[in-house]
Formats: C-alpha cells, structure tokens, sequence
C-alpha cells in the first residue's frame, strides 16, 4: 500500500488507524514452546498423570527445564485440573459377624446402583434384618442423600420399631453428622466396618449379589415406576417365598413366624412359673379391673 499510493509509513499507519509501531513488529520466538510441545505428547500418551509425573518424564528424556518453568506452561495449557481427595475416616475397628438372636437386633443397611433403559443413573437403598435375612425396606430414586435414609428409619420405626444396632459401610450418607445424630437420639449404635473390607457386612452383601442376579440383571426397566412396583413384587417374593441355605430353607418369614412361636410360648411357660409359685406361698393374684 505504501509503493502502490506513494504513502509514508505514517501516513498509512494513520490512514488504516493502528500504530506505526506495529509495521515493524516482529514476534519474539516462544521459549516455551518446546516444553509445550512435550507437555502436549505426554498427556496425549498419558492422560491421567500429574504435574510431578510429566515434569520427572521429561527429566528423564534429558529435558533439563526449571520445575517453575514447566509449572507455569502447564498451568497455562489447563492441566492443573483439582483432584478430589478421600475424606479422612477414623480408626474403625474390626467387628466379629455375629448372628443376631431375635429381630431387631441388627439390622445392615447398603446401597446398590444401576440404570434405566435410557441410561438415567438410579440408586437403591436396601436395609436387612440380619437376623432372618427379611429385606425390610427397598428404596428407589435417581439420589438418595441422608435424609431420605432417616426417612425410610423413620417409616420403619411405625412398622416395626427401631434395632439396638446398624450395620453400613463408610458412604457419604453414613458418615454424616444427620444420621449420627437421628441415631443417638433413638440410642440406636452405628456399627462402621472397615473401609475394604465388605465381608464385615456380609448379610447384606450375600443379599445385595441376590438382588443383582435375580432382579437388576434380569429386566430392563424403562422408567423409575416400573423400578419402583417390580421391586416391591421382588421383595414380597424374596422375604415370603424364597427359601435361603443359610436359614435350613426356610424364608425370611417363616424364620420370624418360628422366633414369635417360640418367645409366645417361653412367655407362657414362665407365667405358669410364675402363677405356681404364687399358689405355693398362697399368694392371690390380683386383677386390675
């Protein structure tokens, strides 16, 4: 433009409104470019890896670079992504399994996943009487956060009552301050197992490997009401028809209808103790009317 008006390199700085100084800029090289370039191929080949793994790689490639210098390129490319770090449980201690003696004793509770015919994730929160193996309660949604399990305590509670202890693992819902709380209200001991360690609370994981094979894996569900009614039809066959190995194959039911039968008549047996030993030493009972 300059040759072909006959302009001054002012004039057609001014004419095309930019600054003179941009007609003789020339871009300086991009040191860092190199180390780009390395940066780009490790994550291309490694994709998972940190900061400190791609920085000792290159390192090793004879890539003799600044620990800042590398930081800096790797912050601007956007690699530095947060990671999530495992909240840290306390100590818990190793409990023996034991077999409760009656129900509402020991109740384990656990969550399970799967998905819908059009891939919507969904959870499913089971709670077990350890005693019989009876599945109490199967609660279905896309998300259950602790208070829908104080919920579901909560509508159990008016059913059946409470347990003295709870069986569960160390999911976020478990180890909130809610539940904790609810619990000691109702004088109710969370038991936690060990974290990796799931044969502690090896009722409901046998339960749990039940309900997949022999209901999740075995429909296909296309809404969250269909989950919601078949499970409640599995769950009247599993407590009232299913008979389980671990209880001489017998159901859950029939293992709970045979524990009443036996305390009704220890009852009785030590009422009629207790009426003879009063006619013995000629004390009348009496009734309030």
């Amino acid at each position: 433009m300059v040759e072909e008006k006959n302009l001054s390199i002012r004039q057609a700085c001014q004419f095309v409104n930019v600054p003179r100084s941009n007609f003789s800029y020339v871009a300086r090289p991009d040191k860092n470019m190199p180390v780009r370039e390395q940066l780009h191929q490790l994550i291309e080949q490694h994709p998972a890896i940190g900061f400190w793994q791609c920085y000792h790689r290159l390192r090793r490639m004879s890539f003799l670079w600044n620990h800042k210098r590398v930081y800096n390129v790797y912050t601007n490319m956007g690699l530095n992504i947060r990671r999530r770090m495992k909240k840290r449980l306390p100590a818990r201690v190793k409990q023996m399994l034991f077999q409760p003696q009656t129900i509402n004793q020991v109740w384990s509770i656990d969550f399970m996943s799967d998905s819908l015919w059009d891939g919507r994730k969904i959870r499913l929160l089971n709670v077990l009487d350890d005693f019989n193996r009876e599945v109490l309660w199967m609660e279905a949604d896309t998300s259950l956060p602790t208070l829908r399990v104080i919920r579901v305590l909560e509508a159990l509670k008016e059913m059946r009552g409470l347990p003295r202890l709870i069986r569960v693992d160390n999911g976020p819902e478990f180890i909130s301050h809610q539940l904790d709380i609810w619990c000691k209200e109702h004088d109710i001991t969370l038991l936690f197992i060990q974290p990796g360690k799931p044969t502690q609370n090896a009722f409901i994981e046998r339960c749990n490997g039940n309900i997949r094979k022999e209901f999740l894996n075995a429909y296909i569900f296309k809404s969250l009401e269909e989950f919601r009614a078949k499970a409640e039809v599995y769950k009247m066959d599993y407590n009232y028809y299913r008979p389980h190995a671990a209880l001489n194959y017998k159901t859950p039911i029939e293992m709970k209808n045979m524990k009443c039968n036996e305390d009704v008549e220890m009852l009785t047996s030590q009422s009629d103790e207790i009426k003879r030993d009063l006619s013995i030493f000629q004390c009348p009972i009496q009734l309030n009317n």
